[in-house]
Protein backbone atom coordinates (compact mmCIF):
# COMPACT_ATOMS: atom_id res chain seq x y z
CA UNK A 1 0.00 0.00 0.00
CA UNK A 2 1.55 3.33 -1.48
CA UNK A 3 2.16 6.00 1.36
CA UNK A 4 0.08 9.16 1.90
CA UNK A 5 1.12 12.74 3.16
CA UNK A 6 -0.31 13.12 6.52
CA UNK A 7 -3.43 15.70 6.31
CA UNK A 8 -5.21 15.09 9.81
CA UNK A 9 -5.52 19.15 10.81
CA UNK A 10 -5.54 20.06 14.77
CA UNK A 11 -8.06 20.08 16.77
CA UNK A 12 -8.88 22.16 19.67
CA UNK A 13 -9.53 20.49 22.98
CA UNK A 14 -13.06 20.30 22.39
CA UNK A 15 -13.04 19.20 19.12
CA UNK A 16 -10.83 16.24 20.52
CA UNK A 17 -13.21 15.57 23.33
CA UNK A 18 -15.87 15.66 20.76
CA UNK A 19 -14.34 13.12 18.76
CA UNK A 20 -13.92 10.65 21.84
CA UNK A 21 -17.69 10.66 22.36
CA UNK A 22 -18.54 10.60 18.72
CA UNK A 23 -16.11 7.25 18.72
CA UNK A 24 -18.50 5.98 22.20
CA UNK A 25 -16.02 6.56 24.79
CA UNK A 26 -17.81 7.93 27.65
CA UNK A 27 -16.88 11.00 28.92
CA UNK A 28 -17.97 10.85 32.98
CA UNK A 29 -17.08 14.19 34.13
CA UNK A 30 -16.29 16.67 30.73
CA UNK A 31 -14.12 19.81 32.85
CA UNK A 32 -11.85 16.65 34.33
CA UNK A 33 -11.43 15.16 30.82
CA UNK A 34 -10.98 18.40 28.92
CA UNK A 35 -8.24 19.20 31.56
CA UNK A 36 -6.22 16.16 31.16
CA UNK A 37 -6.45 16.66 27.19
CA UNK A 38 -5.04 20.15 28.00
CA UNK A 39 -2.31 19.30 30.49
CA UNK A 40 -1.39 15.47 29.11
CA UNK A 41 -1.94 15.52 25.27
CA UNK A 42 -4.55 13.17 23.57
CA UNK A 43 -1.80 10.94 21.64
CA UNK A 44 -0.05 10.26 25.35
CA UNK A 45 -3.20 9.24 26.57
CA UNK A 46 -4.21 7.93 23.45
CA UNK A 47 -2.02 4.98 24.24
CA UNK A 48 -4.15 3.85 27.02
CA UNK A 49 -7.46 3.79 25.78
CA UNK A 50 -6.29 2.15 22.42
CA UNK A 51 -6.86 -1.36 23.93
CA UNK A 52 -10.37 -0.31 24.77
CA UNK A 53 -11.11 -0.20 20.39
CA UNK A 54 -12.88 -2.48 18.52
CA UNK A 55 -11.30 -4.69 16.20
CA UNK A 56 -10.19 -3.72 13.41
CA UNK A 57 -8.62 -0.78 15.49
CA UNK A 58 -8.66 1.52 12.61
CA UNK A 59 -12.07 1.85 12.25
CA UNK A 60 -11.65 4.00 16.05
CA UNK A 61 -14.92 2.73 17.16
CA UNK A 62 -14.91 2.22 21.07
CA UNK A 63 -16.39 -1.28 23.30
CA UNK A 64 -19.19 -0.96 24.90
CA UNK A 65 -18.56 0.24 28.56
CA UNK A 66 -15.57 1.90 27.00
CA UNK A 67 -14.59 5.20 29.47
CA UNK A 68 -12.41 8.33 29.79
CA UNK A 69 -11.63 7.21 33.51
CA UNK A 70 -10.77 3.63 32.84
CA UNK A 71 -7.96 5.33 30.30
CA UNK A 72 -7.03 7.13 32.56
CA UNK A 73 -6.27 5.32 36.01
CA UNK A 74 -4.40 2.77 33.24
CA UNK A 75 -2.25 5.50 32.53
CA UNK A 76 -2.08 6.34 36.30
CA UNK A 77 -0.95 2.61 36.59
CA UNK A 78 1.57 2.97 34.36
CA UNK A 79 3.10 5.89 35.85
CA UNK A 80 3.68 4.30 39.21
CA UNK A 81 4.91 1.32 37.50
CA UNK A 82 7.20 3.33 35.71
CA UNK A 83 8.11 4.69 39.01
CA UNK A 84 9.03 1.76 40.52
CA UNK A 85 11.39 0.37 37.76
CA UNK A 86 13.05 3.13 37.44
CA UNK A 87 13.50 2.92 41.45
CA UNK A 88 14.91 -0.83 41.29
CA UNK A 89 16.72 -0.25 38.23
CA UNK A 90 18.52 2.83 39.88
CA UNK A 91 19.33 0.55 42.69
CA UNK A 92 21.29 -2.63 40.27
CA UNK A 93 23.23 0.73 38.02
CA UNK A 94 24.90 1.71 41.40
CA UNK A 95 25.48 -2.39 42.26
CA UNK A 96 26.87 -2.94 38.73
CA UNK A 97 28.94 0.46 38.59
CA UNK A 98 30.45 -0.53 42.02
CA UNK A 99 31.07 -4.14 41.17
CA UNK A 100 32.70 -2.99 37.77
CA UNK A 101 35.36 -0.76 39.32
CA UNK A 102 36.14 -2.73 41.77
CA UNK A 103 37.14 -6.17 39.90
CA UNK A 104 38.52 -4.85 36.74
CA UNK A 105 40.71 -1.61 38.81
CA UNK A 106 42.25 -4.48 41.08
CA UNK A 107 42.86 -6.68 37.51
CA UNK A 108 43.94 -4.30 35.31
CA UNK A 109 44.50 -0.56 37.52
CA UNK A 110 42.52 2.34 38.10
CA UNK A 111 42.49 3.33 34.50
CA UNK A 112 41.52 -0.19 32.98
CA UNK A 113 38.73 1.51 30.92
CA UNK A 114 41.17 3.86 28.77
CA UNK A 115 43.12 0.79 28.16
CA UNK A 116 42.62 -0.10 24.42
CA UNK A 117 44.17 -3.63 24.86
CA UNK A 118 41.56 -4.73 27.28
CA UNK A 119 38.68 -4.54 24.80
CA UNK A 120 37.53 -5.68 21.66
CA UNK A 121 36.74 -2.90 19.18
CA UNK A 122 39.35 0.25 19.48
CA UNK A 123 36.49 2.26 17.54
CA UNK A 124 33.82 1.79 19.60
CA UNK A 125 36.51 2.23 22.61
CA UNK A 126 37.17 5.81 21.46
CA UNK A 127 33.81 6.86 20.98
CA UNK A 128 33.05 5.57 24.93
CA UNK A 129 35.95 7.90 26.20
CA UNK A 130 34.85 10.65 24.16
CA UNK A 131 31.43 10.24 25.99
CA UNK A 132 33.46 9.92 29.23
CA UNK A 133 35.10 13.58 28.52
CA UNK A 134 32.02 15.40 27.69
CA UNK A 135 30.41 13.61 31.05
CA UNK A 136 33.53 14.98 33.06
CA UNK A 137 33.72 18.19 31.22
CA UNK A 138 30.23 18.60 32.46
CA UNK A 139 29.94 17.42 35.65
CA UNK A 140 29.68 19.67 38.79
CA UNK A 141 30.63 17.31 41.42
CA UNK A 142 33.69 18.23 43.85
CA UNK A 143 35.26 15.66 43.40
CA UNK A 144 35.96 16.10 39.44
CA UNK A 145 36.81 19.48 40.56
CA UNK A 146 39.46 18.73 42.77
CA UNK A 147 41.10 15.80 40.22
CA UNK A 148 41.29 19.03 37.65
CA UNK A 149 42.71 21.19 40.04
CA UNK A 150 45.08 18.57 41.45
CA UNK A 151 45.95 16.57 38.40
CA UNK A 152 47.48 16.31 34.90
CA UNK A 153 45.69 13.56 33.90
CA UNK A 154 42.81 14.16 30.63
CA UNK A 155 40.37 11.61 32.84
CA UNK A 156 40.37 10.32 35.98
CA UNK A 157 40.76 7.20 37.63
CA UNK A 158 37.46 4.68 37.27
CA UNK A 159 36.04 4.84 40.89
CA UNK A 160 35.75 8.67 39.93
CA UNK A 161 34.82 8.69 36.11
CA UNK A 162 32.47 5.91 36.06
CA UNK A 163 30.60 7.35 39.07
CA UNK A 164 29.42 10.46 36.64
CA UNK A 165 28.82 7.80 33.52
CA UNK A 166 25.14 6.78 32.49
CA UNK A 167 24.07 3.09 32.70
CA UNK A 168 24.61 3.37 28.61
CA UNK A 169 27.96 4.11 29.19
CA UNK A 170 28.50 1.21 31.40
CA UNK A 171 26.97 -1.11 29.34
CA UNK A 172 28.98 0.02 25.97
CA UNK A 173 32.27 -0.80 28.51
CA UNK A 174 31.12 -4.00 29.46
CA UNK A 175 29.91 -5.10 25.95
CA UNK A 176 33.51 -4.17 24.92
CA UNK A 177 35.78 -6.23 27.14
CA UNK A 178 37.29 -8.57 26.26
CA UNK A 179 36.67 -12.17 27.38
CA UNK A 180 38.61 -12.23 30.40
CA UNK A 181 38.34 -13.41 34.02
CA UNK A 182 37.56 -9.78 35.35
CA UNK A 183 34.80 -10.07 32.76
CA UNK A 184 33.36 -13.30 33.35
CA UNK A 185 33.70 -12.19 37.88
CA UNK A 186 31.70 -9.45 37.69
CA UNK A 187 28.72 -11.58 35.63
CA UNK A 188 29.42 -14.30 38.17
CA UNK A 189 28.35 -12.05 40.69
CA UNK A 190 24.96 -11.88 39.80
CA UNK A 191 24.34 -15.25 38.68
CA UNK A 192 24.95 -14.83 34.97
CA UNK A 193 26.79 -15.71 32.20
CA UNK A 194 28.81 -12.91 30.51
CA UNK A 195 26.57 -13.08 27.50
CA UNK A 196 23.32 -12.71 29.57
CA UNK A 197 24.57 -10.01 31.64
CA UNK A 198 25.34 -8.15 28.72
CA UNK A 199 21.83 -8.47 27.35
CA UNK A 200 20.17 -7.60 30.64
CA UNK A 201 22.99 -4.64 31.17
CA UNK A 202 21.61 -3.12 27.45
CA UNK A 203 17.83 -4.12 28.27
CA UNK A 204 17.68 -2.62 32.17
CA UNK A 205 19.51 0.46 29.78
CA UNK A 206 16.57 0.30 27.16
CA UNK A 207 13.91 -0.16 29.64
CA UNK A 208 15.64 2.97 31.96
CA UNK A 209 15.26 5.06 28.74
CA UNK A 210 11.63 4.61 28.28
CA UNK A 211 10.63 5.19 31.94
CA UNK A 212 12.90 8.81 32.07
CA UNK A 213 11.17 9.31 28.66
CA UNK A 214 7.60 8.95 30.59
CA UNK A 215 6.52 6.53 27.83
CA UNK A 216 4.05 3.63 27.99
CA UNK A 217 5.91 0.62 29.83
CA UNK A 218 2.89 -1.50 30.74
CA UNK A 219 1.95 -3.36 27.46
CA UNK A 220 4.89 -2.55 25.72
CA UNK A 221 6.56 -5.45 23.07
CA UNK A 222 10.08 -4.51 24.04
CA UNK A 223 12.50 -3.54 20.68
CA UNK A 224 15.40 -4.79 22.43
CA UNK A 225 14.89 -8.31 24.33
CA UNK A 226 17.18 -9.80 26.56
CA UNK A 227 18.65 -13.12 26.89
CA UNK A 228 17.07 -15.75 28.84
CA UNK A 229 19.84 -17.69 30.72
CA UNK A 230 19.90 -21.41 30.21
CA UNK A 231 22.28 -21.95 33.63
CA UNK A 232 21.13 -19.10 35.72
CA UNK A 233 23.37 -19.96 39.06
CA UNK A 234 20.23 -18.81 41.36
CA UNK A 235 16.31 -19.47 41.14
CA UNK A 236 14.95 -18.61 38.15
CA UNK A 237 11.84 -18.90 35.69
CA UNK A 238 11.06 -22.33 34.47
CA UNK A 239 8.50 -21.26 31.83
CA UNK A 240 10.20 -19.49 28.58
CA UNK A 241 7.66 -19.73 25.95
CA UNK A 242 3.50 -19.03 25.93
CA UNK A 243 0.79 -19.95 23.26
CA UNK A 244 0.75 -17.81 20.80
CA UNK A 245 -3.02 -15.57 21.30
CA UNK A 246 -2.73 -14.70 17.20
CA UNK A 247 -1.69 -18.15 15.84
CA UNK A 248 -2.81 -21.33 17.14
CA UNK A 249 -0.22 -23.99 17.95
CA UNK A 250 2.77 -21.26 17.62
CA UNK A 251 4.65 -19.89 21.11
CA UNK A 252 6.37 -16.84 21.74
CA UNK A 253 8.66 -16.13 23.74
CA UNK A 254 8.42 -14.68 27.57
CA UNK A 255 10.95 -11.77 27.02
CA UNK A 256 9.66 -9.36 24.63
CA UNK A 257 6.88 -7.66 27.64
CA UNK A 258 7.32 -6.30 30.97
CA UNK A 259 7.11 -9.54 32.96
CA UNK A 260 10.33 -10.61 31.78
CA UNK A 261 11.97 -7.17 33.05
CA UNK A 262 10.22 -7.90 36.22
CA UNK A 263 11.86 -11.06 36.21
CA UNK A 264 15.00 -10.02 35.54
CA UNK A 265 14.85 -7.07 38.59
CA UNK A 266 13.66 -9.49 40.73
CA UNK A 267 16.69 -12.20 39.80
CA UNK A 268 19.71 -9.38 40.42
CA UNK A 269 17.63 -7.64 43.64
CA UNK A 270 17.69 -11.09 45.24
CA UNK A 271 21.34 -11.03 45.02
CA UNK A 272 22.35 -7.07 45.44
CA UNK A 273 19.92 -7.00 48.43
CA UNK A 274 18.22 -10.24 49.16
CA UNK A 275 15.85 -8.16 51.84
CA UNK A 276 14.22 -5.71 49.32
CA UNK A 277 10.73 -5.22 49.22
CA UNK A 278 10.25 -5.33 45.38
CA UNK A 279 7.79 -8.61 44.90
CA UNK A 280 5.66 -6.58 48.08
CA UNK A 281 5.75 -3.18 46.21
CA UNK A 282 4.46 -4.64 42.95
CA UNK A 283 1.47 -6.59 45.03
CA UNK A 284 0.33 -3.70 46.46
CA UNK A 285 0.76 -1.94 42.54
CA UNK A 286 -1.83 -4.69 41.46
CA UNK A 287 -4.28 -4.47 44.71
CA UNK A 288 -4.65 -0.32 44.09
CA UNK A 289 -4.96 -0.84 40.21
CA UNK A 290 -7.07 -4.39 40.28
CA UNK A 291 -8.60 -3.86 36.75
CA UNK A 292 -4.88 -4.38 35.00
CA UNK A 293 -4.62 -7.33 33.17
CA UNK A 294 -1.56 -8.74 33.92
CA UNK A 295 -1.39 -11.15 30.52
CA UNK A 296 -1.00 -7.36 28.72
CA UNK A 297 2.07 -7.41 30.65
CA UNK A 298 3.16 -10.65 29.70
CA UNK A 299 2.29 -12.51 33.06
CA UNK A 300 1.52 -16.29 32.58
CA UNK A 301 -0.89 -18.17 33.91
CA UNK A 302 0.40 -19.70 37.33
CA UNK A 303 3.25 -17.17 37.53
CA UNK A 304 2.99 -17.22 41.60
CA UNK A 305 4.47 -20.64 41.37
CA UNK A 306 7.30 -20.30 39.57
CA UNK A 307 10.55 -20.49 41.59
CA UNK A 308 11.84 -16.94 41.39
CA UNK A 309 8.20 -15.43 42.47
CA UNK A 310 7.34 -17.95 45.28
Amino acid sequence: MPRIPYQKPSLTYSEQLQQLKDRGLIIENEIKALHLLENLSYYRLSAYWYPMLETPKNAHRFKIDSSFNKAFKLYCFDREFRKLISLEIEKIEVSIRAKMIYILSHSNGPFWYSNANLFINSEKLSITLKKLRSEKNRSDEEFIKAFNKNYSNTLPPSWMILEISSLGTLSSLYKNLKPKRAKRNVANYYGLDVSTFESWLHTLTYVRNICAHHSRLWNKRMSIQPQIPLTPSNKFINIHQLPNPNQSGKTWRINDRSYFILTMILYLSNTIHPKHKFKEKLNTLFIKYPFVDKKALGFPENWQDEPIWV
